[in-house]
């Protein structure tokens, strides 16, 4: 089940990135420091009274050459389109703005619910100033600081009350995947050809598909399947395609949905910067990873063509180098039938649980090959290690002081667990804990 989503919506200089990081705290940009993981503050998750929850930060998607009105209108649509609550950031110091109020009638027709955080009330004496903003007509205005981090909690109180109490219904048995990339690398195509129809329009011009589409279908040994299709995934009418942070937006909340995600790279194209950054959400995600590689066919062949294309891949996203690389045809339909097969053998992996006696045999053998490093004269011991979680696997090594392992040195205990045990396909997570 997805995330629900906040959006931060109101005029330039108002606060609302200093809102947003507060609202975020310490979950942005904390997962691993790869070489290669691009991050984009846009988007990101956070959590308040035990319920986990997505949020864009829409000042910075950037509409381009578009007036200052326009741009604010169409960020303020953008938040409707996405999001469950509003959070609507107005200034305490300029009071309404022309801007305000047309942010303000815009969220007022959505009928979504709509929270007006007053940035900028740095002390009390500022509170008398605020109950202005009842005339913008969306309920009590709530006194925030986004810079002292006051008021923030009352803001998610009341967030939190318009989440959804529904939980849906899934079949653990459904493998759910979907396809991100940039667009025009064929993921409509791609759809098409695995299940063999026309289930979704396919054109050259970027953006073509318009809305997610879910189907699901089984593979000839009885797998079901559900495929998310995240290819443009716009409003008919709408215009925020244009922005490329807008299209990793929507790709992130198919991640969310997704068991594995398959990033697909244009073979005519190459690797472009983009394609680092949805693949990195996705590996920061614990995401199962396939990358495939579409128009294969197009491509002049030569005797090394794929292995060399195969190492540009492995260059330009070292951090996914778990994951398996199928090089595919829409068109002639090359290779797909291998890929519901490979999409099961990562999920198999994502689900896999090791015996703790057997994990244990494996990272002392490691330790004896390359012994524990010291810190300042004080030697990182490792006392016993074990699986906690799946999807992705997690395991927990307890040690003497959590400090002394380094990051190094977790990726190679990683290393010689995925040796001894493969995991093809998915991340793994080490966690140090100092033993009690």
């Amino acid at each position: 089940m997805a995330n629900p989503t906040i959006a931060i919506v109101g005029r330039p200089n108002v606060g609302k990135s200093t809102i947003f990081n507060r609202i975020a705290g310490e979950r942005i940009s904390i997962v691993e420091d790869t070489p290669g993981v691009t991050r984009d503050r846009i988007y990101t998750t956070g959590e308040w009274l035990g319920r986990e929850f997505s949020i864009i930060d829409t000042g910075g998607i950037d509409l381009g050459d578009e007036p200052f009105m326009d741009q604010i209108k169409h960020q303020a649509e953008i938040a409707i389109e996405e999001a469950d609550v509003i959070i609507f950031v107005a200034s305490g110091r300029e009071g309404i703005t022309d801007a305000d109020e047309l942010v303000a009638k815009i969220l007022y027709r959505s009928k979504k619910p709509v929270i007006l955080a007053v940035n900028k009330v740095d002390n009390p004496e500022m509170r008398a100033e605020i109950y202005e903003f009842y005339s913008l007509g969306l309920g009590d205005p709530f006194p925030v600081s986004g810079s002292h981090g006051l008021g923030i909690g009352d803001v998610l109180d009341e967030a939190v009350k318009h989440f959804s109490t529904e939980i849906e219904e899934e079949d653990d048995d459904t493998i759910k995947f979907s396809l991100i990339g940039r667009p025009n690398v064929g993921k409509s195509s791609l759809i098409n050809a695995i299940l063999g129809e026309d289930r979704v329009i396919v054109s050259d011009i970027e953006g073509t598909t318009r809305d997610a589409i879910d189907t699901h279908f089984e593979s000839e040994n009885g797998q079901k399947f559900l495929m998310i299709d995240t290819a443009g995934m716009r409003k008919r009418g709408k215009v925020y395609e244009s922005t490329e942070k807008y299209s990793v937006m929507r790709a992130m909340r198919a991640i969310e949905r997704s068991d594995i995600v398959l990033v697909v790279l244009n073979a005519e194209e190459g690797i472009r910067e983009q394609d680092k950054k949805v693949a990195g959400y996705a590996h920061e995600a614990g995401r199962g990873i396939i990358i495939v590689v579409n128009k294969w066919d197009t491509v002049e062949k030569e005797t090394n063509t794929m292995r060399d294309f195969e190492e540009e891949i492995r260059d330009e996203f070292q951090y996914l180098d778990y994951a398996p690389i199928i090089f595919v045809s829409a068109l002639t339909k090359q290779r797909l039938n291998k890929l519901p097969e490979l999409i099961e053998l990562v999920s198999m992996n994502q689900n896999l649980r090791i015996p703790s006696a057997l994990l244990n045999d494996v990272v002392m053998d490691a330790i004896a090959i390359n012994p524990t490093p010291t810190d300042k004269g004080k030697r990182l011991k490792v006392f016993y290690a074990t699986q906690v979680a799946i999807k992705p696997p997690t395991f927990v090594i307890f040690v003497n002081e959590e400090e002394l392992m380094h990051f190094s040195y977790a990726r190679f205990l990683e290393n010689q667990i995925r040796k001894a045990f493969t995991f093809e396909g998915t991340p793994i997570k080490i966690i140090p804990r100092r033993r009690k």
